[in-house]
């Protein structure tokens, strides 16, 4: 997708090239001072330095040959040589006919891994941030013409599980599981419910911190587990069944989805032969009865710990199961990237697994990359949790939302008379952009405050405001189409329908930076600009009172071009605009 800085960048490297400099030089951008003019290309002060030459009378070369360009209307010289550029209306409103182009295939594959949810537990707060910034990426990298592949990487085959087996064993629930000499069917049913588990992982949990039999018993029963004990493999399975329902209908409920729904124990086959693998070209080595990888290299400031692969007692860590996965996405998707969408306070263990990776030459062609975030804080300053201090489950988080969502409503006096269905379903729209331009609006590394009063308004840079901006423009369209009134390609008449225009035009921009730097937050920017720009164009021009018909009917294409971006940019949040409000 050529934005339109791509399309001015290459009229002025062409320029640059016929005055014998280099191409790149002829970068264009969005002007600093969009006051003085609407795009700059600053290269000619560099290549002055290039040429020897006096900066105002080579950028004057330059300046020569885009005046040539009908796309101009103005090409200048500012200060010591920086070039200031400002488009026709005609060629403005010509590519802002028809919307803006989707992107090409780029031929780029991506495998995007976040969720992290944990099997047997339920989903909460913590969970959140991966699963909104990860899913607003995959649809960035999408948009952008990638080949993307989601994994939900599901916590599924580490001492969690032994923790709950072998409280399982001592409560004397299912006693099939735990004798060896039953060779099965084992039962189809679970023995255990979802809610079983919320309340059996942190009794045993707690009872391996308190006992540290209990906590070996719970060790032993991993690395059997992972070394394929039929009984034991069987609870699992059960394990993930039942806790799969719950996770997705949290999942779901945010509107997220992914490709493949992988955890830890489905690369578990391939560990073995990968240990041996390392182990026989003496990337692995022993150390205190434990396998590792070393990872310290040349030029670290700070300690770098080695790689655990295996412990003393036979189990695998994340690590372990980290670099097979690595093994499996490389060998089943082939990507060009694989991106890691994790708390950033896992940094080091990636940073592990990675440089493992990159040792044991087992990553192909694929870059590795740790995307990490802050934490979501609540108005005190401190991660958000329930009212009583504790955890909050995300389904009551979603609630809250939807609850407050639904205060607003009745607040604004928005769809008091629309069926009951009708207006639940607004609310949730209404209630999870607010959870999701609150977490999307701040750059991903940053820890914010989550305000639900303030993130819920209409007004302001909230995700709801955004919601209404849209439904206006859907609803001046209806209206128009009711009324009879057609719409035509936009033409610009006015400051403000050159604004909008820009704004529209410089999506394409906005999409690579947003990809570039894995920054949601960009787009999030760039909406509330769009919708502010509108509003002004709105409330200077007459749209649907408009006498004249043509000048009417170019408007409801101005009105069209941006409802189709707005809707476009907000889809790639995640969040979805109600017919109505």
């Amino acid at each position: 997708m050529t934005g339109l800085a791509a399309e001015l960048s290459a009229l002025a490297r062409r320029a640059f090239a016929a005055e014998g400099l280099p191409e790149a030089l002829g970068q264009v951008q969005a002007s600093d001072r969009p006051d003085l003019a609407q795009f700059q290309c600053n290269g000619a002060l560099a290549a002055a330095k290039i040429a020897k030459a006096n900066p105002r009378a080579l950028a004057q070369k330059i300046v020569d040959r885009l005046r040539a360009e009908p796309i101009f209307a103005k090409v200048e010289i500012a200060g010591p040589g920086f070039i200031n550029l400002d488009l026709t209306d005609a060629a403005l409103a010509e590519r802002a006919r028809g919307g803006l182009p989707k992107a090409e295939p780029n031929g780029k594959a991506v495998v995007i891994d976040f969720g992290g949810a944990n099997i047997a537990k339920p989903m909460h707060v913590g969970h959140l941030r991966s699963a909104i910034l990860g899913d607003s990426l995959q649809r960035l990298f999408r948009a952008n013409g990638w080949t993307v592949t989601s994994d939900v990487h599901l916590g599924d085959w580490g001492l969690q599980m032994g923790q709950l087996i072998s409280e399982i064993e001592h409560r004397g629930i299912a006693p099939v599981y735990f004798d060896a000499s039953f060779k099965g069917p084992y039962p189809e049913q679970s023995p255990v419910t979802m809610d079983d588990l919320e309340e059996i992982y942190p009794a045993a949990s707690a009872a391996c911190k308190a006992d540290p039999e209990r906590l070996e018993e719970a060790r032993r029963a991993t690395a059997e587990l992972q070394a394929g004990r039929p009984g034991y493999r069987a609870l699992w399975e059960h394990f993930f069944d039942v806790s799969k329902v719950g996770l997705d209908r949290e999942y779901d409920s945010l509107g997220v989805h992914f490709d493949l729904w992988k955890g830890e124990a489905s690369v578990d086959p391939l560990v073995g032969p990968m240990v041996e693998d390392l182990k026989a070209r003496h990337i692995a080595q022993e150390s205190e009865g434990a396998l590792i990888v070393p990872v310290a290299e040349e030029g670290d400031k700070k300690e770098m710990p080695p790689l655990i692969l295996v412990k003393k007692d036979g189990a695998v860590l994340y690590g372990t199961t980290d670099l097979a996965t690595i093994v499996d996405r490389v060998k089943e998707q082939d990507p060009d990237l694989i991106l890691y969408v994790v708390d950033q306070r896992q940094h080091l263990h990636f940073e592990q697994v990675f440089r493992a990776a990159r040792k044991a030459g087992i990553a192909g062609k694929a870059t590795l990359e740790h995307s990490g975030f802050g934490t979501m804080n609540g108005t005190d300053g401190k991660p958000f949790k329930t009212r009583a201090g504790g955890v909050m489950k995300l389904f009551d988080l979603i609630a809250m939302v939807t609850a407050e969502a639904d205060k607003r409503l009745s607040e604004a006096g928005i769809g008091a008379d629309y069926p009951a269905q009708e207006r639940a379903d607004i609310a949730r729209k209404v209630g999870i952009a607010t959870l999701k331009f609150a977490d999307l609006s701040n750059y991903r590394l940053t820890d914010y405050v989550f305000d639900i009063e303030r993130f819920s308004r209409f007004e302001g840079k909230t995700g709801p405001y955004l919601q209404y901006a849209a439904v206006r423009i859907q609803s001046i369209l209806r209206r128009a189409k009711e009324e009879g009134h057609a719409s035509s390609a936009p033409v610009i008449r006015s400051p403000e329908e050159r604004a909008l225009v820009l704004q529209l035009l410089s999506l394409p921009e906005k999409m690579a930076a947003a990809e570039d730097n894995r920054a949601p937050n960009v787009l999030c920017e760039y909406a509330f600009e769009l919708a502010q720009k509108f509003s002004r164009f709105y409330s200077e021009h007459h749209i649907l009172s408009e006498d004249d018909a043509d000048l009417r009917a170019a408007r409801l294409g101005l009105c069209d071009v941006t409802l189709a971006t707005m809707v476009r940019v907000l889809d790639i949040l995640g969040i979805e605009v109600p017919e109505r409000m």
